[in-house]
């Protein structure tokens, strides 16, 4: 089956479901499966993203825009996370129940307006790393056409980009949560200090980084070729970095890997 088939088989499988409610976070993934429920089932494809204190404020101003772009009916909704405390401890499983929190409410705003069907942006690649969030999608129900089709992350750009859609090159997030090693507390505090840390890096032009929080240790994650960028600004990255609360600021030789603080998790398993 070729890409384009693959694709009609997306829109096939989106037009069963006669309505659906869509997790818009504003990412490839979930723009892309916006774009095809919406040329499925046009007013019956209902697109809602969730904002919180994870979430950087960019992200969900994108997600308006561009679902506006789609034409997809669209709302947005607060969600305070940080009040469960098996989100706020932060354990390693915390992303199982930030999940169910979310969706839970999803599944009560998709009741209110009478959809039976909730679907997210999940695709094969997420089944390669460390993902309780998944298993909180399938105890709930929640669809993942995307991975049921067998998309891979790189034919979600291809596809976006033939579809004109700006988010085909947008380098991958996850919640600034993730920014934090698990079994330490998450706080606003935190949170804000992240969230204005990797504001600061994205203004200064950089598209793929992560601002890790190890208390007074700043650990910035950037691709390898971005490094001179970071020592150009050195300077001024310190002095921001230390002006949010930070003592120590690190460059990560490594470079920027998806899921880096995973490591601490070697031998447990889903």
């Amino acid at each position: 089956m070729n890409l384009i088939e693959k694709e009609q088989q997306l829109i096939h499988q989106l037009k069963q479901m006669k309505r659906v409610l869509i997790a818009l976070s504003g990412g490839v993934d979930s723009t892309y499966l916006a774009k095809m429920a919406y040329i499925a089932l046009g007013e019956n494809a209902i697109a809602v993203t969730i904002e919180n204190e994870f979430i950087p404020k960019r992200e969900v101003e994108e997600a308006y825009v561009l679902a506006k772009k789609i034409g997809i009916p669209h709302k947005q909704v607060y969600l305070d996370a940080l009040s469960n405390e098996n989100i706020s401890a932060n354990p390693a499983d915390r992303c199982f129940f930030c999940k169910t929190h979310l969706f839970t409410h999803l599944m009560q705003i998709a009741k209110n307006l009478n959809i039976e069907t909730i679907i997210d942006g999940s695709n094969l690649d997420d089944m390669q790393d460390y993902r309780p969030g998944l298993k909180a999608l399938y105890t709930l129900g929640i669809r993942s056409p995307l991975k049921e089709i067998g998309f891979s992350k790189k034919e979600i750009r291809e596809r976006s980009k033939a579809h004109d859609l700006p988010t085909w090159d947008k380098p991958s997030f996850s919640c600034l949560a993730s920014r934090i090693p698990y079994n330490e507390r998450i706080t606003r505090e935190k949170l804000q200090q992240i969230d204005h840390a990797e504001q600061f890096l994205f203004e200064l032009g950089l598209k793929q980084f992560r601002v890790r929080h190890h208390g007074v240790v700043a650990r910035i994650e950037v691709l390898p070729e971005d490094f001179p960028r970071i020592l150009a600004n050195y300077q001024t990255i310190v002095e921001k970095l230390k002006a949010l609360g930070f003592q120590y600021v690190t460059l990560d030789l490594e470079g920027y890997r998806t899921g880096s603080l995973n490591r601490q998790l070697i031998g447990i398993k889903e």
